[in-house]
């Protein structure tokens, strides 16, 4: 029977990928400051791997981000305490894992990066218009309220 890896391995590996490519730096270099293989590295990214609390330390220091960086956004655990004004359901959950796992790709990162490259406020707000207008024409809907010009 194939073992299924960990919500949080998975998204805490997801996180390193994500981190590290922003960083533009390759699974071997990672490995090799690490005294790692690249495919433990993958492993690790893939969540296939649980990554103990002194490793995420090192990949912390290496990655320039604190260890609580790989856990931002990360799934909440059923039956776990939650702040009062925690959002009810799994939809928003959901979403924000496909916006982790989109963000830890390299189309994600080499978007991400692009965009923040955009000095120009209104050229980003145009194009977030134009990315959701193409998104919804796909989904066969027009619900993204826009200028009309």
């Amino acid at each position: 029977m194939k073992k299924t890896p960990d919500l949080i391995d998975r998204h805490v590996g997801n996180r390193v990928r994500m981190r590290r490519m922003l960083m533009k730096m390759s699974q071997e270099k990672l490995g090799e400051a690490l005294g790692l293989t690249f495919q433990q590295i993958q492993k690790y990214e893939k969540g296939l791997n649980r990554i103990g609390a002194s490793r995420l330390q090192q990949i912390s220091k290496t990655l320039n981000v604190s260890p609580s960086f790989f856990f931002e956004g990360a799934p909440t655990i059923v039956g776990a305490a939650t702040p009062a004004d925690a959002p009810a359901g799994f939809e928003e959950e959901a979403q924000s894992q496909y916006v982790v796992d989109f963000m830890s790709t390299a189309e994600g990162v080499h978007l991400n990066r692009s965009f923040a490259r955009i000095k120009n406020p209104k050229v980003r707000r145009r194009l977030v218009e134009l990315i959701a207008a193409l998104a919804d024409a796909e989904d066969g809907g027009d619900e993204t309220p826009g200028p009309q010009e």
